[in-house]
């Protein structure tokens, strides 16, 4: 199997990847059970780049769901060393809209009960892995670099805030989160960073913003069919972006 050079984790709205070529599609067997669907593994932009719907191709996951270790340990297992998540997101710094794409630098997990580590299973070797900074900064330094060689504005840094889902947050939810310091809001950023760097994945997030979180934009409801249009824009920008990155 020819090696992979870029795996990337597709949010709500990116279910397949356009571009990939000469594709083949693998189901991987792991020891958490079934991932999110098949990997597709094809040639994308002189890489070779392996393709996972987070929630599934038809969208029958939602983020609590999602078999996090699973998807990771079945990406790890086909030889994939760095790691793209895309995520949807809500905005709640004032320059961070609808259409906005964000390479987050921090986050904070407001998550539970998921399977958050690997060594959540008997005899499992207990890791204490350093999570200061849950993003690869290299990785970040690429992306970055690869949206302005693509001519893509982005924004260089700001917190994820990991929310439970499926629901949307109250504007008290938010409001505390804007207190904690975060600047997005999404529901699928942990566990998936954590068990990367368990794996010692390189791992970065491309976050498409789809709506101002609840109180933070003008709207005094969140429209869904707004959210989908949205993010539809953003993630437009997501392949011409991902084909400016070097092949490693």
């Amino acid at each position: 199997m020819s090696a992979i050079d870029l795996a990337v984790i597709g949010g709500s709205g990116l279910y397949d990847f356009p571009g990939l070529e000469n594709t083949t599609r693998q189901a991987v067997d792991t020891p958490y059970g079934a991932a999110s669907g098949d990997v597709a593994i094809g040639d994308f932009a002189g890489m070779r780049v392996a393709f996972l719907a987070r929630h599934g191709q038809s969208h029958s996951l939602p983020p609590h769901r999602v078999n996090y270790r699973a998807n990771l340990w079945a990406l790890h297992s086909l030889g994939a060393r760095r790691v793209i998540g895309v995520n949807a997101v809500g905005g709640i710094r004032a320059d961070m809209g609808p259409r906005v794409i964000v390479v987050p630098d921090q986050l904070i997990d407001y998550t539970h009960g998921r399977y958050t580590s690997f060594c959540d299973v008997e005899g499992a070797e207990v890791k204490h892995i350093d999570f200061s900074e849950p993003y690869t900064e290299s990785l970040r330094r690429q992306l970055l670099a690869a949206a302005r060689s693509a001519g893509i504005a982005v924004v260089d840094g700001g917190c994820y805030g990991a929310t439970q889902g499926p629901r949307l947050e109250t504007r008290a939810e938010i409001a505390r989160m804007r207190r904690d310091g975060c600047d997005l809001v999404g529901m699928t950023g942990m566990p998936e960073a954590a068990l990367a760097r368990e794996l010692a994945l390189e791992y970065a997030c491309v976050a498409l913003v789809a709506n101002f979180a609840a109180g933070c934009g003008d709207e005094a409801e969140i429209s869904i069919e707004e959210i989908f249009a949205h993010l539809a824009a953003a993630t437009a920008a997501v392949p011409r972006l991902l084909a400016a990155m070097p092949r490693h």
